[in-house]
């Protein structure tokens, strides 16, 4: 493939190529858009999009590129000749001559830079304020979770932080949905519960939802993104049985499957208890909502 042809494609704006498949940003903020994310689900906005420098990161994942390394996200393929091949068909390209298998001068994705990371405390604030709204008490959230203070560009910011494995964070705030990293999974090892079964969690708001609602009848695997279950495979290969609070969507359903074929009928799928809602923080909120007669 000549140079001037993956030049052309690098040079399609981000946003451009984001319409072309059907996606739109739902706010914008100086070069910076934001998306939901347009490969997997997610309520709040954590996909953003760099417009002066045509990259992507993905918050939620902990993953970013350029057009390409999209193009994989949506193909789910590492292989740059798929991605290739995705870029042109959406974009209405022909499809080049293929002489080189992979060009060496792909931008490095840019990750995004967290500065002075503190843990503290999750006292009383507008932070469980914010988990109060889903449900959550802050018994519950006080157990868990911890106060994160980081910079991001000189400025200073605070979220919930639930810690992984390997001493990275998932944040939520009212306003933002992210990961400092690495990005990982959470195992999470309860008191006075059976040894022998594993209960599993899409995002940790799920696994607090399940802790409000009693329903943890072992220990807890919170896989803080469904990119993790091979990860999570390491942690579960001892248990009895697995039980799956997974998301009533395409990605948990895959994500139940992947686990059936490794794991087979150790597997037992819980989300019948939610059915109607998407996930189990949202059932939590409507029984919420319910008991206080709303």
């Amino acid at each position: 493939m000549e140079r001037t042809e993956i030049d052309a494609m690098r040079q399609i704006p981000l946003a451009d190529f984001l319409t072309r498949l059907g996606h739109e940003p739902v706010r914008r903020s100086g070069n910076e858009l934001w998306y939901i994310a347009p490969y997997r689900s997610e309520r709040t906005p954590s996909f953003r999009v760099n417009v002066a420098k045509q990259l992507w990161y993905d918050f939620g994942l902990g993953k970013g590129g350029d057009i390409f390394t999209l193009a994989g996200e949506f193909v789910r393929s590492e292989d740059f000749m798929e991605q290739v091949k995705f870029i042109a068909g959406t974009a209405n390209m022909p499809m080049p001559v293929l002489e080189v298998s992979k060009p060496t001068f792909l931008t490095k994705p840019s990750e995004p830079t967290f500065e002075g990371v503190e843990a503290a405390p999750l006292f009383r604030s507008p932070l469980t304020d914010y988990l109060s709204e889903r449900g959550i008490s802050y018994a519950v959230a006080s157990r868990y979770c911890c106060r994160v203070n980081y910079g991001v560009r000189g400025k200073r910011y605070f979220a919930v932080g639930f810690p992984n494995v390997t001493g990275g964070y998932e944040i939520r705030s009212r306003f933002f949905k992210g990961c400092v990293p690495p990005k990982d999974v959470t195992l999470v090892k309860m008191e006075n519960s059976s040894a022998d079964v594993c209960s599993i969690f899409e995002g940790f708001m799920d696994f607090l939802s399940a802790a409000t609602l009693g329903l943890e009848t072992g220990n807890c695997l919170v896989l803080n993104s469904v990119a993790n279950v091979g990860k999570a495979m390491r942690y579960l290969d001892g248990y009895g049985r697995i039980d799956c609070y997974l998301d009533r969507d395409e990605a948990g359903r895959q994500t139940l499957e992947t686990l059936k074929e490794h794991y087979g009928e150790r597997v037992c799928d819980r989300s019948a208890l939610y059915d109607g809602c998407k996930d189990l923080n949202e059932y939590l909120q409507l029984t919420t909502k319910k008991r206080n007669g709303q």
